[in-house]
């Protein structure tokens, strides 16, 4: 409890060299050793007394050693011995104290404690704790350090400021310590090797290690629940445990990630900020990685809802091969190319210019004219109704947490939007996740919605979509190898074989300087995408990322 305006607080420049011992029923206390300036030991009921009826202006008095050391004699041996009423007597708030101290007792099976005095703090004590508990059976003694600060009440006397964090240091307002047997048998998460994952070893999976034992922890059989103590917050919620009486046999969740590419897209993304990176099986949709920087800030690999840049051409590359284009068909790259007098475009290298180009030399240099040139190829809804072979038309439930509302397709029947979106611009919101997983339908052909667990363990719909013509695809996987041989990405995926293909991007977000980078990619049967915020181009910014993982699949 804080100290009110206008109370001083003393303090002990020495340190208590006094023991309470506890029975069961009863303690003895003796304190020794006080300031010798101040007389001697003296009774904390007599210091009580001294002080009582000198009126309002003692409560501004600085307290003095001897008064602190009793008030915190008195309160820990009444708390030892039992007499939860009179321990709170002691403090400035009584009920509120003798409740707390009852329902710590009763809470936490706490039969007897034994209460050792340490150093000094400003105007308290720090002390430890060895709490005997019986429950069920069970005994054991669970030995922690607390500590307590000194003021006066309203009446002038020396009392301790009464706070939960008396307790124990890890209780605020509203919460108990509770001993019982967990609600379930404890969950280790592990990846799909049986290795096991914690947020200690792979930072950017904390919450989402959390948040699959909570979605799944109960739906899993085997394993024997814990016995222990825990802090039971005001809201109801329990953590980890404080003290364990009886360890529990566990029992593991199994995801589809994968430690060895977890630990490469955590060092990728390492020291970067505001950059994301996920990657899937392209045979199953399983997702292999989730990696974003700094790993305590926003998780840009899942959350990211902007728009993707020129990753999106793999979209509608297949829109207008859909239409009856090849990657051999003429797209002439004209620099300020327009539309029916529409929003005027300009490509993001100035000098690229090629009039006899054709679609798959704009893809590999990703030429944004090249494409809103055949706009009129696929009127109000060809865009979209492609998009919704790769799944974007639909919300996607993968076993944890995504961007509300992703991946999101708006409507293309607005003209300088539809041209906006073919070169992943305009309304579209993305994440590395759900552009990975564009990478990984264009390479596969096949749609298969991403997943961190097992889809029989997610209860929400699993979106279908479905997927790309095989000559669709095969056009798709020779565009994006072009990028990798003689386009964007050649630098940053030099090496890859030929089972490999990539798109780059920048996009263009409002209030930014520069742009986001943008790549995503795939090599064998892994796609992965990244995006690093205010980076510039996306094939020395987040291709790169992209590249490690890869590598390392």
């Amino acid at each position: 409890m804080p100290v009110a305006r206008g109370v001083k607080v003393g303090v002990v420049g020495g340190v208590f060299t006094a023991m309470v011992a506890v029975a069961a029923v009863g303690a003895y206390n003796i304190y020794t050793a006080l300031d010798s300036e101040e007389g001697g030991s003296t009774p904390g009921a007599g210091t009580r007394a001294a002080a009582a009826g000198r009126g309002d202006q003692d409560a501004a008095k600085p307290l003095t050693r001897k008064e602190i050391s009793a008030a915190a004699s008195d309160f820990l041996a009444a708390w030892s011995s039992g007499d939860t009423a009179a321990a709170g007597a002691l403090t400035d708030s009584p009920s509120t104290a003798s409740t707390a101290l009852t329902s710590y007792a009763t809470g936490a099976h706490i039969d007897s404690v034994r209460i050792t005095p340490g150093a000094a703090t400003a105007g308290g004590e720090h002390f430890t704790i060895a709490a005997h508990i019986t429950y069920q059976a069970l005994t054991s003694t669970w030995t922690y350090g607390s500590s307590l600060t000194v003021t006066r009440n309203t009446a002038g006397d020396p009392a301790v400021a009464w706070s939960p964090s008396v307790l124990h240091p890890g209780l605020a307002d509203g919460d108990t310590l509770l001993t019982s047997t967990a609600d379930a048998p404890d969950l280790e998460v592990t990846d799909r090797r049986n290795t096991v994952l914690t947020g200690a070893a792979y930072p950017s999976l904390t919450r989402i290690i959390a948040d699959l034992g909570e979605r799944y922890g109960k739906q899993l059989s085997g394993g024997t629940p814990s016995v222990g103590t825990w802090i039971r917050k005001a809201d109801g919620s329990t953590g980890q445990p404080l003290h364990v009486l009886r360890k529990g046999s566990g029992v593991r969740l199994r995801t589809t990630l994968d430690a060895t590419l977890q630990t490469a897209a955590e060092k990728a993304v390492a020291g970067k900020s505001g950059a994301g990176v996920t990657a899937l099986d392209t045979r199953s949709g399983a997702i292999l990685a989730i990696a974003y920087s700094p790993a305590d800030g926003e998780d840009t690999a899942l959350m990211e809802a902007s728009a993707p840049g020129s990753t999106f051409k793999i979209v509608t590359a297949a829109a207008l091969l859909n239409s009856g284009m090849t990657p051999a068909s003429p797209a002439r790259c004209l620099s300020q190319d327009n539309i029916a007098n529409g929003r005027v475009y300009h490509n993001d290298t100035p000098t690229l210019h090629k009039a006899d180009a054709t679609l798959e030399w704009d893809f590999a240099q990703s030429c944004n004219t090249g494409f809103i040139h055949h706009a009129d190829a696929l009127g109000p809804h060809g865009l979209r109704d492609t998009a919704a072979k790769f799944g974007l038309t639909q919300e996607w439930n993968v076993g944890t947490p995504t961007a509300e509302g992703q991946p999101s397709m708006p409507d293309t029947s607005v003209p300088d939007e539809l041209t906006s979106e073919m070169i992943g611009q305009g309304e579209l919101r993305m994440s590395p996740l759900v552009m990975a997983s564009v990478a990984a339908t264009a390479t596969s052909g096949d749609f298969h919605q991403p997943l961190i667990v097992d889809k029989s363990l997610v209860h929400e719909p699993i979106a279908k979509a479905s997927g790309l013509s095989g000559r669709t695809s095969a056009a798709l996987r020779q565009m994006m190898r072009s990028a990798v041989t003689t386009g964007t990405a050649s630098a940053v995926m030099r090496g890859f074989g030929p089972d490999s293909g990539a798109k780059t991007g920048s996009a263009e977000v409002s209030g930014q300087d520069t742009t986001n980078g943008w790549f995503t990619a795939y090599a064998g049967h892994v796609a992965a995408a990244a995006v690093v915020h205010d980076a510039g181009h996306g094939n020395t910014s987040a291709g790169p990322i992209v590249a490690a993982v890869l590598r390392a699949g």
